[in-house]
């Protein structure tokens, strides 16, 4: 009986994983998946301590960071994605920077919405490349606010459904408790912060709301492979709920709201004028203008670009993409590494994020070719607006 109850056990986990890895590979292979960027530059530039010589290449996610960095003005950018719809992205939003009115550039990517969409499109059209024509030729009603029932951009692409739906399902079917988000994010101080979270907890991990947080779907559409789950899982002691709760209650009561454009742009549906990135700032404007021609994008893996564009790079960002290559492809992890390093000069500096606490995902012989910095990023972790990372590292290549 307990083998049989045993095979059965294995017959569901091994459906579940098979059934969320289908699933996030059909949904991260034809769809825009992150509409604004998920990491916080504002600990990156402490952190990369960027000049007019720095050579970057980063993976583009959705650009936000790239125009964030762009501002210390260094030599160039290359971002990097496997996935073109997030250059395509990037792109229009240089494209509207470009254009030069402040007011459009913040209603589309502010507000996330402009009832004069189609007509401003058409103006930078031909500003873009093919591929970023093609895309949102056929996408650009993201920024409809005419559009039932999703009235934003923010509420588009594969983390934006996710965000709508919570929306929908923990926010407005819980009129308290949306009252109790929006006191949150508009909090004055970290004591009113505590506050509102000791009343908002317990109705926010209730046991569905327990249960949707680690849903297979809900996971692969936030973009979150399963290695990155199974490193959860063998980290926290409460599992991915755990995890979840843990950050979250460190950025809600011991991070500032007040500046944290990550959480109220999915609570909202837009920023606010106070409370957005870099690039919606009116007075960073010019700057954006004068640099934007030091972004490059290439639709390629980040070994595909190394192997095509070989250069002595200063400054790699990883995001956490590198989970995902330790756990399905190891051999491409290492000829990753391999080529990050042939590109490096002593003094190379490398961001990366991971699920993990740790740094095992990184293969011990590439280890030995870099010096780590934990006690700078270890208290910059703490104070990260996002929160959802296990850690954060800045290697140096020796």
């Amino acid at each position: 009986m307990k083998k049989k109850i045993k095979k059965i056990k294995t017959a569901q986990r091994n459906f579940i994983n098979t059934t969320h890895d289908f699933i996030f590979k059909n949904i991260h292979g034809n769809r825009l998946i992150y509409n604004q960027c998920w990491e916080d530059p504002r600990i990156d530039r402490q952190l990369l301590q960027l000049d007019q010589g720095s050579k970057m290449v980063m993976i583009t996610s959705a650009g936000c960071n790239a125009l964030d960095y762009l501002l210390d003005g260094p030599n160039e950018i290359n971002c990097v994605d496997v996935n073109p719809r997030q250059n395509a992205l990037l792109q229009l939003k240089l494209a509207f920077i470009r254009h030069g009115d402040f007011e459009n550039l913040f209603r589309m990517f502010g507000t996330g919405a402009h009832d004069m969409h189609q007509k401003l499109y058409q103006v930078v059209r031909e500003a873009l490349p093919d591929y970023a024509q093609n895309f949102w030729d056929e996408k650009i009603y993201y920024f409809d606010q005419s559009k039932k029932p999703k009235k934003s951009f923010y509420y588009h692409g594969t983390s934006g459904d996710i965000a709508w739906l919570l929306s929908q399902c923990l926010l407005q079917t819980k009129k308290k408790l949306r009252c109790l988000f929006l006191d949150l994010i508009n909090a004055d101080n970290l004591d009113e912060q505590k506050e509102i979270y000791r009343k908002m907890e317990p109705t926010l991990w209730n046991n569905i709301n327990r249960w949707l947080v680690k849903h297979p779907l809900l996971l692969a559409m936030l973009g979150v492979p399963r290695p990155q789950i199974k490193l959860i899982e063998k980290k926290h002691p409460d599992g991915v709920v755990g995890y979840v709760r843990d950050n979250l209650k460190r950025v809600f009561t011991e991070v500032e709201m007040s500046d944290n454009y990550f959480w109220r742009v999915y609570l909202t549906g837009s920023y606010s004028q106070s409370c957005c990135p870099n690039y919606l700032k009116p007075e960073n404007l010019e700057t954006l203008q004068t640099y934007s021609e030091k972004i490059k994008t290439h639709n390629n893996t980040f070994a595909g670009f190394l192997k095509a564009n070989p250069a002595k790079y200063s400054h790699f960002i990883l995001l956490d993409h590198q989970d995902w290559l330790a756990w399905y492809d190891p051999k491409g992890l290492r000829e990753e590494w391999r080529l990050i390093l042939d590109n490096s000069q002593p003094g190379t500096k490398i961001l990366m994020r991971s699920a993990s606490p740790d740094i095992n995902f990184i293969p011990p012989s590439i280890q030995s070719s870099l010096r780590f910095y934990p006690e700078l990023t270890d208290p910059l972790h703490e104070v990260d607006r996002v929160g959802t990372y296990g850690s954060l590292h800045l290697a140096e290549v020796v």
